[in-house]
């Protein structure tokens, strides 16, 4: 059984969380900048999402390695959103009553809903958004960087689909960019090796560190050397130059209150507290799926704490966030082990605009492609594949499609797909395997025994009652509920219908240990 996750803090895997942390970092920068931007909200927004995520809802959830920030599954909503409430203060307050919603859906327990997701769905869904991460951030590895940073979806905003992008990117390709990018592979590559781990310094310094100081570097170089390969500013880093914390103060936005009395803003909350619990689950047990610890998340914590996020967010100009898969894997795979790398991230994200936004200006978007793309492949890898087809055609499919429906949609309309497709063999399982069924052939009837099994549902209806119905005349069935802890009522009745009738069929009917009901008759 999985272990519960602390509540609290522990500060002892300091030196694995705090280099995580600072990879996390330097993974949200650009996605949080990027999803505002596609949301149509301030640049900034996105920021003080991350900020509220990792400095906040770390605290307040009960992972151990989701990292919580800006969604690109949400910026659909977020932009039909503003658009439809006409000013960004009032979609704030939509906001905050969406995470008024979730701390309510938390109380209910609906957390629930995420056990039932099923395992070759939550397996697809990471490939998929390996794949994806690869294919997206090829484009900004070459330094062509037409769709922003951290997009999921299938069509994209600048009129290209996923792979139209990439034919796109390989005839605009940005040649110092791209200088820069390889490099950065290299450095990652490199520090993955198992020479590399054995060395304590390097174990300690992320190699993501070493690519941001690395390409900062390498355009200098180019600025000043080969001016012909020095990266514009269009495909850096751009992050709001702030100041002090009166600057920071400045670009608070509040909710508007008196937006209260228009229903517009109901519906846009109850949108965005459903869609970001859902996308929430979901992170949440893939996450679980992933931690080498293989520690359970408290589900309905999980809602509350997003939900607090969503309030402080929509309350100081904000989001709305969830926990995000990619900068959760960044974290797994940059060694994270305790929510500390979370907190960490977000007091980074906190001093970069406080302190540092000149300085992170100048990391080029390929440098940070390099590190999502190794994520991206960690996520993807071909053993994973080659596992699921092993456990045969009811876990791979759903694998497969679910995979094929997010690469051609989005996450939630292909996890939804996947879904689909898993209930099926759920279904198609369940409609197998009710009972046992045995035949033994006699002079003058055949005995055939069916016994039930330990739980027998209304799904397992049409399929007892089509092999009743197909049980050969003159025969005797012994039907045996010894076994069943439960039997569904719809099954009873239809047993005791058989019962009644099969005498038309010279069929003898013995039914043991099952509850006798009278079948009700519809007129």
């Amino acid at each position: 059984m999985r272990s519960e996750t602390n509540r609290t803090f522990n500060f002892s895997p300091l030196s694995k969380d705090l280099p995580a942390g600072l990879v996390v970092f330097l993974v949200a920068l650009p996605l949080c900048l990027g999803i505002s931007l596609a949301s149509g909200a301030p640049l900034f927004a996105g920021i003080i999402t991350g900020i509220v995520g990792g400095v906040v809802v770390s605290w307040l959830s009960g992972s151990s390695l989701s990292v919580s920030g800006p969604a690109a599954g949400l910026t659909v909503i977020v932009l039909n959103g503003i658009e439809t409430l006409q000013t960004y203060e009032a979609f704030l307050l939509a906001v905050v009553l969406a995470g008024v919603l979730q701390v309510i859906l938390g109380f209910l327990k609906a957390g629930v809903i995420g056990l039932y997701f099923p395992s070759s769905v939550i397996k697809g869904m990471l490939a998929a958004i390996g794949l994806i991460l690869i294919l997206k951030q090829i484009p900004h590895f070459l330094g062509a960087d037409d769709d922003f940073f951290g997009s999921l979806n299938f069509l994209q905003s600048d009129g290209h689909n996923t792979f139209s992008e990439l034919g796109h990117a390989f005839s605009a390709i940005n040649l110092g960019a791209f200088i820069v990018g390889l490099v950065s592979l290299g450095i990652l590559l490199l520090w993955d090796t198992a020479a590399f781990k054995r060395v304590k310094l390097f174990k300690f310094i992320p190699g993501a560190l070493i690519v941001v100081l690395t390409s900062i570097g390498l355009n200098l170089l180019f600025s000043n050397f080969f001016p012909q390969l020095a990266i514009s500013s269009s495909h850096l880093v751009n992050l709001p130059i702030i100041s002090g914390l009166q600057d920071f103060g400045n670009e608070l936005r509040l909710p508007d209150f008196s937006s209260f009395t228009n229903p517009s803003v109901y519906v846009v909350a109850f949108t965005i507290a459903i869609v970001a619990s859902l996308e929430t689950l979901l992170s949440v047990e893939a996450v679980d799926k992933l931690d080498p610890h293989k520690r359970r998340t408290p589900t309905n914590r999980e809602l509350k704490a997003q939900g607090v996020g969503n309030m402080i967010s929509g309350m100081i100009g904000g989001l709305p966030m969830t926990a995000v898969i990619v900068r959760s894997s960044a974290n797994i795979v940059a060694g994270g082990e305790t929510k500390l790398s979370s907190f960490i991230h977000g007091v980074f994200l906190l001093l970069s605009v406080l302190f540092l936004a000149g300085f992170l200006n100048q990391v080029p978007l390929s440098a940070l492609a390099a590190v999502l793309l190794v994520v991206g492949f960690k996520l993807t890898k071909p053993a994973l594949y080659k596992g699921q087809l092993k456990l045969g055609s009811e876990q791979f499919i759903p694998f497969i499609v679910t995979i094929l429906a997010i690469l051609f949609t989005d996450l939630l309309i292909g996890i939804c797909v996947g879904l689909a497709v898993g209930v099926f063999y759920i279904l198609k399982a369940n409609y197998k395997s009710p009972y046992f069924y045995h035949k033994e052939e006699q002079k003058d009837k055949d005995i055939i025994r069916i016994k039930l099994s330990e739980h027998v549902s209304f799904l397992n209806k049409a399929s007892i009652v089509l092999t009743l119905d197909h049980l050969p005349n003159n025969s005797h069935v012994i039907i045996d509920g010894e076994n069943s802890e439960f039997i569904d009522y719809d099954v009873l009745e239809a047993i005791q219908e058989f019962k009644q009738t099969a005498h038309e069929r010279n069929i003898q009917v013995e039914v043991l240990n099952v509850t006798e009901v009278k079948a009700m008759e519809v007129h």
